[in-house]
């Protein structure tokens, strides 16, 4: 007679081996620089390390002071997500680094840094690991991405909150505070003005204004994927053209306010969260195109407090059509 044997029961499996760490000190480096450099690519919803690499290059390029904010933040919201033991292949993936990336240079270029704020920064850099996994584990049963939700969140709020913080002090760049005033026709649109506003529509996405940054991010954009590259140009021309159609000011044209917004959305609806098809293009059009009339709704609905509009309305529409996408069955999963 053979042995009876218990089953296993069928809740447990294996105790998984634990993972073994490279002792090559060069190794980790490597691996760790390829993690930040991935977070701040993913900030355009890339994964790809050397479009990081130029994306920092062109920040670097037009302030040290942004990049080192970048790579703190970048690296404070991805140690907080190994410390807490996230997904190593979504840490890995820069999933937990390019909100962070954001709000340290948001919250640096709205305030004036000193040690207490760089302290600021690290806090709200870790808050957005921890938004970042409630909002993904929160839109998983609707298949809705966090996006930059978790940047704007923590953004609007650590910057409200110095209100009552005595110590940290603006910079002045932010909108001053009433009730939303008409804008005036101001300014002729030039060649000039489309040229700068398209490439600073892209640098904006970083808090850039500088023509040659926008440049290294479309060079990064084109590095890591084609559509993207032509997602993003596409975009921040849509969103300059609304502008300038619906007689928003030259300065805020030239220095692509109404870009970076409509450039993330075309980005994330073509081919990234849709497969790039005809009716994928033009719906990332559409969604561009009501971006730039949503940042201008939102900037006017945030001014009486002070507060700048920041991605919101990429992600907004971003959820908006990406919602709506399972009834328009032209429309396909990458």
């Amino acid at each position: 007679m053979k042995p009876r044997v218990s089953p296993r029961p069928a809740h447990t499996t294996p105790a998984p081996r634990p993972a073994r760490l490279s002792a090559d000190p060069g190794a980790c480096a490597v691996a760790a620089a390829s993690t930040l450099l991935r977070g701040i690519s993913q900030v355009m919803l890339q994964d790809n390390r050397l479009a990081g690499l130029l994306f920092l290059a062109g920040i670097f390029y037009n302030s040290l002071l942004f990049g080192g904010a970048v790579l703190l933040g970048t690296a404070a919201s991805t140690l907080t997500a190994l410390w807490l033991g996230a997904e190593r292949a979504k840490i890995r993936a820069g999933l937990f680094g390019f909100n962070g990336a954001l709000v340290a240079i948001a919250l640096l270029y709205f305030l004036e840094p000193s040690p207490l704020t760089w302290g600021y920064v690290m806090l709200a850099a870790a808050g957005t690991t921890v938004l970042m996994a409630a909002l993904m584990n929160l839109f998983a049963a609707w298949r809705l991405p966090a996006l930059t939700a978790p940047f704007v969140f923590t953004a609007l709020l650590f910057v409200l909150a110095c209100a009552r913080f005595g110590q940290l002090h603006s910079t002045g760049s932010l909108p001053t505070a009433g009730l939303p005033k008409a804008t005036a026709v101001e300014g002729i649109v030039t060649f000039s003005t489309v040229v700068e506003g398209l490439f600073n529509g892209l640098a904006q996405v970083f808090f850039q204004g500088n023509v040659v940054t926008g440049a290294l991010f479309a060079i990064g954009l084109l590095v890591a994927s084609r559509l993207a590259f032509v997602a993003a140009l596409a975009g921040s021309l849509g969103g300059l053209l609304v502008a300038w159609g619906m007689g928003a000011a030259e300065p805020a044209i030239r220095a692509g306010a109404f870009g970076f917004n409509p450039a993330l959305t075309a980005i994330a609806l073509y081919g990234v969260l849709f497969a790039a098809n005809a009716t994928a293009a033009g719906y990332a059009l559409l969604g561009a195109v009501v971006t730039a009339v949503v940042f201008a709704g939102a900037s006017a609905a945030l001014e009486p407090i002070g507060m700048p509009a920041l991605t919101l309305p990429f992600v907004l529409v971003t959820w908006c059509f990406v919602a709506a996408g399972p009834l328009f069955p032209r429309l396909r999963a990458p």
